[in-house]
C-alpha cells in the first residue's frame, strides 16, 4: 500500500509551484548573468529585475516599484526594518510599540535594540483570540515613539490584526508603521496605500515561491538605516549580487497568487470548519482563536492533558505534518509564547497543535486526519498521569488562566 503524505504545515513552509520552478530553470543556466553588469549577459537579466520589482510593487499597491527592496527572507525584512529604522529616527526618540504575539525575528531584534542600544520597548497584550487593538496602540504611543511593529496575520494562530487602522492611528502621529506580513501576501488581500502602512516585510516561501527570498517594502520618502554593506545593489539599501532565480521566482509565485487566491479562500476555510468539527468531537478540546478575522487555512486546537509534541508524532507515523507553533520555535521545550500571551495557562499550551491547510489540501486529506487522529490522542492520554488520575477537572477551574468565554468543549 502507497504511504500516505497529507501535508498540513503551510504556515511553516509551502512546496515551490512547478510553474515557478519553471520559470526559475533558465536563471540558473542560459540567463546566468549579473544584472549589474553593464555587457549583454547582465543586460539580459536586469530587466527581468525591473519587471520583478514592479510585479511585486502592483500585487501590494505600492506607489512605485523602487519601493521594493529584495533580500534573503521574512527574518531579514524584519530586521532591517525594525533596526534600519531606529538607527536612522534614535535623534527623535527610543522607544517601540510591537504585541506579545510577533514573530521571534521581530521580537528578539526589539529585545536586541533593548540591550545594545536602550531603546524602550512596549509589548502590547493581546485578547484571548488574539487580537490587538488600534486603540491599544493609540494608548501606547508616547512623543518618544519612533515606530509600530505589529504582524499582519499571526503565525500560530492564523488572527489577522487591524493594520489598517493601526497604520491610521500612527500616520495622524508621526510614527513610522511597520507590518510583518509574511503569514497575509499571498492569503489575504494587502494594499500598502489603503492600510496605511510604511514598511512591510514578506518571504516567498509562504505563498508556493522559492526560499531564501524576499522583499521589504520602504515606502517613498522614508529613510532606513542599510543593514548590509559592500554594495550599491537595491538603491544602496541592500548590498549583495542579486538573487536572479529566487527573485523571479517571488514575482511568478505572487502572480500566480493573484489569479488564484481569491477562489482558493472560500474552499480553504470550508476545509478548516470539516476539520475542526471532527476534532471537537474528542473531549476536552479547545480551540486557539475564534476572531472573525483569521487567516482561511489556519486551525490551531489545543487537546487537553497531552502534549503536542506526542500528538506530532503519532500523526507522522501515519503520514501526516502539522506542527506545534512556529518552525523558528520547534527545538524549543516552552509552550508558545503566543498562547501564553493571549492567556492560555501552561497545561492547554502545551497540548497545541496548529494544522496549516494549502493548495493542495482536500477534504480526503481530511477525513483520513480525523480517522487516525481519535487512536492517536486516546493512546497518548491514557499515558497521562493527569488522564490516570481519573475523570480530569476543567482546566480553567485549576489554573485561573481563562475565562467562562474560552472554547473548552467537554463530551460526556
Amino acid at each position: 500500500m502507497e504511504e500516505r503524505r497529507i501535508y498540513l504545515d503551510h504556515n511553516a513552509t509551502t512546496p515551490t509551484d512547478p510553474r515557478v520552478v519553471e520559470y526559475m530553470l533558465p536563471f540558473f543556466s542560459d540567463r546566468f548573468g549579473n544584472p549589474s553588469s553593464v555587457h549583454r549577459f547582465g543586460q539580459e537579466v536586469a530587466h527581468v529585475l525591473d519587471d520583478s520589482r514592479a510585479s511585486v510593487a502592483g500585487f501590494i499597491g505600492a506607489s512605485t516599484p523602487d519601493e521594493i527592496v529584495f533580500c534573503a527572507g521574512g527574518s531579514e525584512a524584519n530586521n532591517h526594518a525594525i533596526v534600519g529604522t531606529y538607527l536612522a529616527r534614535r535623534d527623535k526618540g527610543n522607544h517601540i510599540i510591537t504585541t506579545a504575539i510577533e514573530h521571534p525575528a521581530v521580537l528578539e531584534t526589539c529585545q536586541f535594540l533593548e540591550k545594545q542600544f536602550g531603546a524602550e520597548v512596549t509589548y502590547l497584550k493581546p485578547d484571548k483570540n488574539g487580537v490587538v487593538t488600534a486603540e491599544q496602540v493609540a494608548k501606547a504611543i508616547t512623543d518618544r515613539t519612533i515606530l509600530v511593529s505589529a504582524m499582519a496575520a499571526n503565525n500560530e494562530v492564523g488572527t489577522i490584526l487591524p493594520i489598517a487602522a493601526m497604520g491610521r492611528i500612527c500616520r495622524d502621529k508621526g510614527v513610522l508603521f511597520h507590518t510583518d506580513a509574511v503569514q497575509a501576501v499571498g492569503k489575504i488581500p494587502i494594499n500598502v496605500a489603503e492600510m496605511n502602512i510604511d514598511l512591510l516585510s514578506s518571504s516567498a516561501h509562504k505563498f508556493y515561491g522559492p526560499k531564501g527570498v524576499g522583499f521589504l517594502y520602504i515606502r517613498k520618502g522614508i529613510r532606513i538605516v542599510p543593514l548590509i554593506h559592500g554594495g550599491h545593489q537595491e538603491k544602496s539599501r541592500r548590498a549583495g549580487t542579486h538573487n536572479m532565480p529566487g527573485i523571479a521566482g517571488l514575482a511568478k509565485a505572487l502572480e500566480l497568487r493573484k489569479a488564484e487566491m481569491a477562489a482558493e479562500a472560500p474552499r480553504l476555510i470550508k476545509l478548516r470548519e470539516r476539520l475542526w468539527n471532527g476534532i471537537n468531537k474528542l473531549d476536552y478540546m479547545t480551540r486557539i482563536s475564534s476572531a472573525p478575522e483569521c487567516l482561511p487555512g489556519t486551525l490551531n486546537a489545543c487537546f487537553n492533558f497531552i502534549e503536542g509534541e506526542g500528538i506530532l508524532l503519532g500523526l507522522d507515523a501515519k503520514g501526516i505534518a502539522a506542527s506545534t507553533g512556529s518552525a523558528c520555535t520547534s527545538g524549543s521545550l516552552e509552550p508558545s509564547h503566543v498562547l501564553l500571551a493571549m492567556g492560555y495557562p501552561h497545561e492547554i499550551a502545551q497540548g497545541s497543535v496548529r494544522f496549516g491547510l494549502g493548495r493542495s489540501t482536500t477534504a480526503a486529506d481530511i477525513d483520513y486526519v480525523l480517522e487516525v487522529l481519535p487512536p492517536i490522542v486516546q493512546r497518548l492520554r491514557e499515558m497521562s498521569p493527569l488522564w490516570s488520575q481519573g475523570k480530569p477537572v476543567d482546566i480553567r477551574l485549576v489554573s485561573g488562566g481563562m475565562d467562562e468565554s474560552c472554547e473548552t468543549h467537554e463530551h460526556e
